[in-house]
């Protein structure tokens, strides 16, 4: 039997400046006359747990029409379709480093294990990315993470830092606008990324050091590749090129051209390189926006380097709320921006200077990844990122991505000064009683994941429903030619329910079921903040989630009108549908119960991590795989003393508040 023996040094997110990073005491101040909530018992000095709620945005005039039909071409006959795509299509970005940012205060899950009734070291560590990235797993079969950004220009691995430490930041001297810290750290970063790996099936990404162009540290992609293996995706070659000269890394005159020498440069050297194996596993250009990628296509980069190159890749963010926090750029409402983001138009105004490039990835066999993204740089907006209609906002911009033949997008974690997190823990003074906080951004995740499935083989298609109505996008998935999912969004806020609309699909050249089932992500505004319900499931309010989703599962039947063709499905005003129009199409989302397996641990008696072996057996979307989701709820049925042989050895909350020193024993 292998045990995993995991020493963890949980930590809080750092601050992190959207598209760029910031290691500052930085704080965002909100802006213009958003609604303040009744004051909390709950810590809310951070930006992550802001009580501010702003004004959903009236019904548009003239309001989008509630009744309409959606008829879907079978038999393989349906054009425009996107590229097939993974069910891991959306993943995260998370900053190199922020994962050791005030740890000591996360030192409170000790689980000492025995196999085979040996002695081991004793265990530090938390649950809850561990299984916010299994749920995503379930659903898609697998999970894509980024582990780099800013940080990741400066960053050094060593064999040890003096005091056992795993990361070590010199914040005494800090580099460009953002104060971004030189950074140490050792293998045993790696090492627990590949035991996540082994639980959660987290493809990961990494990033070699590109300040430094005439001496390449390539000890990041030496290490990445010998312990990650296939685990490993790619190593990124340069964070946002287009803003080094900005930055003060570069001359002023930093162009396209150089920046493509220069890569030519890190492509020698990992060819160079006989302790890297597989030489083809760069990615680049990872432009922010300052440059077109057109303008990187135009000195040859991607033929010349084809043969280095596993992936091309963008960064973007649609606007900033940088005004807010450093007095920089134009200042931004966030109840002006609100209606700007609850609209198809924001996914398609996005997406729209990158068609070319998607199209010129494929033709040179590449993928093309949104490196990183989110609401808006600088942390988003106050009221705004961190509502449901944020939630909305995702699942319509993720899927317009993947209809544009965008091969992944990876959305940003920050710190807890940012405003746009899918998931954030707790405060450091306050992390032995209080849980983590998730985004409307994870729940996007969940819904996305659930509407391209596991198969690897979904195509998208948007819709232009409702004579293209921007308040009601639709998107259909086709798997070898034939519909079997479709995603309905009704951006409309509307307590009244005069907004809700009826979408009646049909099968043009199909036989109309005799039902179809349904899941609704829902909340009772575009302005309501936590609590949201994804098919009847929460992760509840802030700091009260263990990354597990909450409820009974609520899978709605609708019997289809065989006689008319036509099977009518309902959207409230807010909401989004997902209609699986096959038992095989939810069973690819939802396939049943996942198997556990048991192992021994001591735990605390509060906030500690157990195993309940019944609470996902009717879990929303459970692949069933030979693994677990551990808990850390107080009050769960096996939290007692006499429950100590039933715990689970959880690996935490990994990055994005996770230092793990992992130790691996094995017995026969």
């Amino acid at each position: 039997m292998r045990l995993l023996l995991v020493h963890s040094l949980l930590s809080v997110f750092g601050i992190v400046h959207g598209a760029v990073t910031v290691y500052g005491p930085h704080v965002q101040q909100p802006l213009g006359s958003q609604t303040v909530t009744a004051a909390s018992a709950s810590y809310t000095e951070a930006a992550t747990y802001d009580q501010i709620v702003l004004t959903p945005p009236p019904v548009p005039n003239p309001p989008p029409p509630t009744s309409f039909g959606v008829q879907l071409q079978t038999g393989g006959v349906a054009t425009g379709l996107s590229i097939p795509q993974s069910g891991a299509f959306f993943g995260f970005s998370i900053e190199f480093s922020v994962v050791t940012q005030v740890r000591d205060f996360y030192m409170s899950y000790r689980l000492n294990l025995r196999p085979h009734g040996t002695g081991t070291e004793s265990s530090f560590m938390q649950v809850p990315f561990l299984n916010l990235m299994a749920n995503i797993r379930e659903r898609a079969g697998s999970v894509q993470v980024r582990l780099g950004g800013n940080s990741q220009e400066t960053a050094t691995l060593v064999n040890t830092i003096p005091d056992g430490k795993s990361m070590e930041k010199d914040t005494t001297n800090t580099s460009n606008p953002t104060d971004t810290p030189p950074l140490l750290f050792t293998p045993e970063i790696i090492k627990m990324m590949a035991s996540v790996s082994t639980l959660t099936n987290v493809r990961w990404y990494l990033g070699i050091p590109f300040y430094d162009t005439q001496n390449f540290q390539l000890q990041v992609a030496e290490v990445g590749e010998a312990v990650l293996g296939n685990y490993l995706i790619g190593l990124q070659g340069g964070n946002e090129p287009d803003l080094y000269a900005k930055h003060g890394h570069r001359p002023a005159n930093y162009s396209p051209q150089d920046y493509t020498d220069e890569f030519g440069l890190l492509v020698d050297a990992v060819n160079a390189d006989s302790s890297l194996p597989d030489k083809d596993v760069l990615i680049g250009p990872n432009l922010s926006g300052t440059w077109e990628p057109e303008q990187v296509w135009d000195t040859g980069f991607a033929t010349d380097y084809s043969q280095s190159l596993i992936a091309l890749a963008v960064e973007h963010y649609p606007t900033d709320n940088c005004y807010a926090q450093y007095g920089t750029g134009a200042p931004r409402n966030a109840q002006d921006m609100f209606p700007t983001y609850l609209t198809h138009k924001s996914g398609q105004d996005i997406v729209s200077p990158y068609i070319n490039s998607t199209s010129y990835a494929q033709s040179l066999g590449k993928p093309f990844v949104m490196f990183e993204t989110n609401t808006a740089s600088c942390g988003g907006f106050p009221g705004l990122s961190d509502s449901f209609g944020a939630a909305l906002w995702g699942v319509d911009y993720a899927l317009q991505m993947a209809y544009v033949n965008f091969t992944g997008a990876l959305f940003h974690v920050g710190g807890q000064s940012d405003y746009y997190n899918p998931f954030t823990p707790p405060v450091t003074n306050q992390s032995t009683f209080n849980q983590w906080t998730i985004g409307p951004i994870y729940y996007s995740a969940l819904f996305v994941a659930e509407t391209l499935g596991s198969s690897n083989q979904s195509q998208v298609l948007d819709l232009g429903m409702n004579g293209g109505n921007e308040f009601t996008p639709g998107y259909a998935i086709y798997e070898n030619g034939e519909p079997t999912r479709v995603a309905l969004i009704n951006f409309v806020s509307d307590p009244t329910g005069a907004s809700d609309y009826t979408a009646s699909i049909s099968l043009a050249g199909g036989s109309t079921p005799a039902q179809v089932k349904v899941k609704y992500l829902s909340a009772s505004s575009v302005a309501q903040k936590w609590n949201f319900t994804w098919a009847g499931q929460t992760f509840g309010d802030a700091f009260t989630s263990d990354g597990r989703p909450v409820g009974n599962v609520d899978v709605q039947t609708i019997t289809c009108d065989q006689t008319n063709g036509v099977c009518n499905i309902p959207v409230p005003a807010p909401g989004a549908a997902l209609v699986f129009l096959s038992d095989q199409a939810l069973e690819e989302s939802d396939p049943g119960p996942t198997m556990t397996f048991p192992t021994t641990a001591y735990t605390k008696a509060h906030n500690t991590a157990t195993i309940n072996p019944s609470v996902l057996a009717t879990s929303n979307g459970n692949m069933g795989t030979a693994d677990w989701l551990a808990g850390t709820s107080q009050g769960s049925l096996e939290n007692s003393a006499s429950s100590f042989a039933c715990a689970i050895p959880s690996l935490g909350a990994v990055i994005a508040g996770a230092l793990f020193v992992v130790r691996m024993a094995y017995a026969s």
